[in-house]
């Protein structure tokens, strides 16, 4: 299963969202804990779908909740133009069923260099925003692995829509590992498989520094050789020896022949398994009126790929360690 349709359990997830907190930001740990409770009552045939992908995942590397509660446009805020969001902004919808669905698979995590160590992104188009930044709109943001450099990289990367942009142009694509591995000779499979390769980071992972070069190294094939995972980046990985340029330019066009495009609209959230996948963002057109494109998105790990060690909370907030 890859698109979850749920307007038909709309009462019962809004019954649910009733019981969080209405101000989440200002106790975060005691709001996602109310959403942990909730997730143990998601209506059951969403509460499945999220098990089994989060046991199994799928070969497209991401599930679509379609038709969620949001409010109606005109009982929306303005689309931010600022971060971080607020402390006193009253709970969104979509902000509720992020923390409900979320809790369900594991652990809201923020970063403490990134958007002002806050759990919750609004992510919005700026003027002038850095290429690599989310809130670029008028380039393609390139296929990446959320985060594949940190060791602390989250299991899934959630996009929940409160406003699609005005022209319905912007597309979040995604590549899967699963249908690109096909599509990669054993060979090139084979020299890639648990090879470190050098890797520079996003802005705000390096220390102020404008450009320290690649801190750390990712595998762009690892765990078991006949399902691995995937760690990519098209921007950032940064090969040095021929045969690693040629090997990597060989999987990126693997991804790109089976990468999928998801157009996010209100009442969607998209899940997309990070370690299996990389993903990307098409241009739009921004209007600057207010009613531009909004997304709210969290961070998930889980007790899988290492990413916990114990006595962790949802809402914690980690360090930046490389991958080394």
């Amino acid at each position: 299963m890859t698109v979850l349709h749920c307007s038909e359990h709309s009462a019962e997830l809004l019954t649910l969202a009733a019981q969080l907190p209405r101000v989440p930001r200002r106790d975060l740990y005691g709001f996602l804990d109310a959403a942990g409770a909730a997730a143990e009552d998601l209506p059951e045939p969403l509460a499945t779908a999220l098990d089994d992908f989060n046991a199994h995942g799928n070969d497209n590397g991401y599930l679509l909740l379609r038709g969620l509660p949001v409010e109606e446009d005109g009982a929306l805020p303005p689309t931010p133009d600022s971060t971080p969001a607020p402390v006193d902004r009253p709970l969104l919808n979509q902000e509720a069923m992020l923390a409900i669905v979320g809790r369900r698979l594991g652990l809201h995590t923020g970063y403490r260099e990134l958007r002002s160590a806050t759990v919750y992104h609004d992510v919005y188009p700026s003027p002038g925003a850095h290429h690599l930044s989310s809130e670029t709109s008028e380039t393609l943001l390139e296929f990446h692995t959320e985060m594949a450099y940190h060791v602390r990289q989250p299991n899934y990367v959630m996009l929940a829509c409160s406003r699609a942009d005005h022209e319905r142009e912007a597309a979040t694509l995604v590549g899967s590992i699963r249908k690109a591995l096909p599509l990669v000779p054993d060979d090139v499979r084979a020299h890639l498989f648990d090879r470190p390769v050098p890797c520079c980071v996003d802005v705000a992972f390096r220390g102020g520094v404008e450009d320290p070069g690649a801190i750390a190294d990712v595998k762009p094939l690892y765990g078991d050789p006949r399902d691995p995972f995937l760690g990519y980046d098209r921007e950032l990985l940064a090969p040095r020896e021929p045969a690693d340029v040629e090997a990597v330019a060989v999987l990126s066009k693997a991804l790109d022949e089976v990468r999928e495009a998801v157009r996010l609209v209100p009442g969607d959230i998209l899940i997309v398994d990070n370690f299996r996948t990389t993903h990307a963002r098409t241009p739009f057109a921004p209007r600057w009126d207010g009613k531009d494109r909004w997304l709210h998105r969290v961070y998930i790990r889980t007790d899988r790929n290492g990413q916990l060690s114990g006595g962790e909370r949802a809402g914690d907030v980690v360090d930046f360690v490389p991958r080394r």
